[in-house]
């Protein structure tokens, strides 16, 4: 073999030779690049580095003075800046300054490309050339094939009967149809527009001829913002009929752009929405306007659950206005590395039409408007914002089981947490600080009608404003004895300043309350008090390590002390619970310091918290775990027994000196197995208060999963009989790439299927098919809602179909 680079003048010929060979290897990026590259050929000519030496290796050099001919035969290998061409025989004319490449030629770009061809022809220039039996595997995975391509002016690339896919061949079966791909007549690259054009087109799925395309154009797969439709979608619902989609995408700038998106319902009409996004070097925001004019508001009445009806439209039952709109934005900017400003508002006509109609970002059935600032830096964290919570139930407000949809402002929300780098006495301190204030312009109370349970009412909001500042702070230590026992101290002190401004209504129903003899009428709403809380604790750990032949086990028996003062301006209506009124007391809030899952509680008296926890580990990859335990009253007041204006600590099991018992058990297999059993039970009967189950297992060719839940009856709360439910979930492979699933919620004690759905799908490594059905029932209106959902998403091409699926699959 012989060897030869640029470094001598004596052979100008031979360089000729190889700076036409190395047009040839940069021609995987120029001239016969797929419509996936679409660059232009001078920005990828400069990622050669500057300097580069060109290395030649062939079995044969020619020189042919008399036709001014340069050839290479034999095995022929250029590398020049990591581009590299292997081919039988390169041939250059310096004459008509051409480069011929045949016998394999096989062209490897430095960003990956792959162009394989048996001959090709181009000049110098690379503003012409001609290539036959063409393909071409780009980076991306997306792969081109012609009988002959040809390129000119320098932009335009014409491949003739060529062929498009985005899936791979398949490796045992190398001519086997992909499962989609496009044959067209001609395929037309236009690298000046970065267009790809099809032209007498067919697209096959596999194999077999689906639909005929006369002409159609796409952007090139590699631009990621180009002016035209996007793939349509299409949907189902009840209320709404058939819903088809069609957007329109407005590239208008390199930083902002459109999304003009016509809907069309056969129930409804049509629903016009437009987003505007515009991007900065330190953040992007979103505009979002949506609006239609129904054709038929009567469809969202019920008149089996309500005599009188009611419509989900701008105005109250029977308004003749049927406009509903909406308008959404969305911003985040990065003010520093330190520090994030950003919003996310919703503004709309009425409770549910961004939920209604399936506004992407606005959908969700509880939407949090709000503004804020954000900063973390070390251990310091700081967060303020200004919130305004929405809720997007179906059901009306003359529902006396709905949420009603005027929720308070909060105005603001303040919250920072700092740890200090180094040690204070040895151990860890902490400090946060939580700032609250509320706006409520109607007073929210829950409401059950007679005759279960007679005369229970909440209040959970109070109509009037109310402010609250919480400084907290905590010190702990952790000691271990020579025998393993691990001391930790505890000291917390945390402070309130609260002030309120109730309504006549609001006093109004709370005096309604006094009618309940867990609430002293005595004590009057305040406007203003401060209160406080000490604790002084100490936790006790003794985890012990079992080892056996083939596993190991840690026991680690826990027991746990407070000691603080009663919980102040607490035992009646003193004080509005604004965050603290989500509360479950079981295995996994057992040992905590409190219990409340906000500041406008705080757990006050003595108490003990005793129990175990436990985890092993076998050879063989089994997994367990478990915790039990117990709490006790040991002084002072018990606050779980101390209700306030929603009765937060009712039926908890807290109530009592003596707690309910909880427990948790779980266990997970190397085969896909897991199970885990939780639960409350009464400490003295152990009858079961509380509990959940749940198994699953997750493999090949099935997944399973099933989950129990029950809770016994509470009155205070309203619910005066026991609540049972089960969900299960499957999901089978019928074949490779295809997939059935489905699942289903039963109310037992209510005899109803409260959700289910079924689906099926295809998944592969370029194609992707999902097929739903799903009805959902309210519990107390018995209403039905039903959806129909598919999408077809091809990789490169895009995606058709509803924008969201209509049941969660299992995976």
């Amino acid at each position: 073999m012989r060897e030869a680079a640029l470094r001598s003048h004596r052979q100008a010929g031979l360089a000729r030779l190889y700076s036409a060979s190395a047009l040839a290897c940069l021609l995987a990026c120029g001239v016969l690049t797929a419509p996936a590259l679409a660059q232009d050929v001078t920005d990828v000519a400069t990622k050669v580095p500057s300097g580069s030496q060109m290395l030649l290796a062939a079995d044969t050099l020619v020189y042919n003075n008399d036709n001014q001919t340069v050839t290479a035969i034999g095995g022929v290998q250029i590398d020049y800046g990591g581009n590299k061409l292997v081919a039988q025989r390169v041939v250059y004319d310096r004459n008509t300054k051409r480069l011929v490449a045949s016998g394999n030629v096989e062209i490897v770009n430095s960003d990956g490309t792959k162009i394989n061809s048996q001959h090709i022809d181009i000049t110098d220039d690379f503003a012409d050339g001609f290539v036959n039996a063409l393909r071409v595997e780009t980076p991306e995975k997306a792969y081109f094939a012609a009988e002959s391509a040809e390129r000119m002016g320098g932009v335009m690339t014409t491949f003739h009967n060529g062929v498009y896919t985005a899936c791979e061949p398949c490796e045992d079966k190398p001519d086997k149809a992909p499962t989609w791909r496009i044959k067209a007549r001609k395929i037309i690259w236009n690298g000046e527009k970065k267009t790809v054009r099809f032209e007498n087109a067919n697209f096959e799925f596999f194999g077999f001829p689906l639909a005929y395309l006369p002409a159609f154009e796409i952007a090139d797969p590699t631009v990621k913002r180009k002016s035209g439709f996007l793939i349509p979608s299409i949907g189902y619902n009840n209320r709404l009929g058939v819903g088809v989609k069609v957007p329109y995408y407005f590239a208008l700038s390199p930083t902002y752009d459109l999304t003009v998106t016509g809907s069309g319902y056969t129930k409804q009409g049509f629903l016009g929405e437009a987003e505007w996004r515009q991007r900065f070097n330190n953040g992007q925001y979103t505009l979002k306007l949506a609006g239609i004019n129904q054709q038929d508001p009567g469809a969202f009445r019920d008149f089996a659950a309500f005599p009188g009806g009611y419509n989900v439209n701008s105005g109250p039952a029977g308004d003749p206005n049927k406009f509903r709109g909406m308008m959404g934005t969305k911003g985040q900017f990065a003010i520093n590395p330190r520090w994030d400003f950003g919003w996310d508002i919703l503004l709309q006509t009425d409770k549910n039409f961004s939920r209604t109609y399936t506004i992407e970002g606005y959908n969700d059935a509880v939407h949090q408007s709000s503004v804020y600032l954000t900063g973390l830096n070390d251990r310091n964290y700081f967060d303020v914002r200004a919130m305004r919570f929405q809720v997007q139930e179906n059901t009306p407000d003359s529902n006396p089981f709905a949420r009603s949809d005027k929720q308070p402002w909060v105005l603001p929300s303040l919250d920072y947490a700092y740890i200090p780098d180094m040690s204070v006495a040895g151990g860890q301190l902490s400090l946060n600080v939580n700032v609250r204030v509320i706006r409520r312009d109607d007073l929210d109370q829950a409401f059950f009608l007679p005759p279960d349970p007679p005369g229970v009412q909440r209040v959970r909001g109070i109509e009037g404003e109310s402010g609250r500042l919480t400084a907290e702070t905590e010190w702990k230590r952790t000691f271990t004895t020579d025998g393993g026992l691990q001391l930790t101290p505890l000291l917390a002190l945390q402070g309130d300043v609260d002030y309120l401004n109730a309504s006549s209504g609001s006093l109004a129903a709370i005096n309604q309350m006094a009618t309940d003899p867990r609430i002293n009428a005595s004590d009057d709403m305040r406007s203003s008090f401060a209160r406080y809380m000490a604790t002084a604790g100490l936790e006790m750990r003794w985890p012990v390590l079992f080892s056996m032949t083939g596993s190991s086990h840690i026991v680690e028996p826990m027991a746990q002390l407070f000691m603080r003062p009663n919980e102040q301006y607490v035992g009646g209506l003193a004080v509005p619970n604004e965050d603290a009124q989500s509360f479950v007391f079981d295995a996994t809030t057992l040992f905590e310091r409190d219990k409340f899952s906000g500041y406008d509680r705080v757990e006050g008296g003595s108490r003990a918290n005793v129990g175990f926890r436990y985890s092993g580990a076998y050879d063989n990859g089994w997994g367990t775990n478990a915790i039990f335990g117990q709490s006790y009253q040991l002084g002072g007041r018990n606050s779980f027994d101390s209700p306030d204006l929603v009765n937060a600590g009712a039926d908890s099991g807290l109530e009592t000196s003596t707690s309910d018992y909880v427990g948790l058990v779980g266990f997970s297999s190397p085969s896909g197995f897991s199970g885990s059993l939780s639960g409350r039970f009464d400490e003295q009967t152990f009858e079961v208060r509380r509990a959940e189950v749940k198994a699953a297992y997750s493999g090949l060719p099935v997944s399973l999963s099933a989950k129990y839940a029950f809770i016994q009856a509470q009155p205070l709360y309203g619910f005066t009989t026991d609540r049972h439910e089960v969900t299960l979930g499957a999901s089978t492979h019928l074949a490779e790439n295809w997939r059935v699933f489905g699942t289903g919620t039963y109310d037992l004690q209510q005899s109803v299927l409260v959700k289910d759905g079924v689906g099926f799908a295809y998944n592969d490594s370029c194609f992707t098919y999902l097929m739903t059905y799903s009805e959902s029932r309210d519990i107390n209106t018995k209403e039905v809602s039903q959806n129909v959902g598919f999408n077809l998403s091809f990789r490169t091409l895009g995606d058709f179909g509803s924008s969201q699926s209509s049941i969660d699959s299992i995976q």
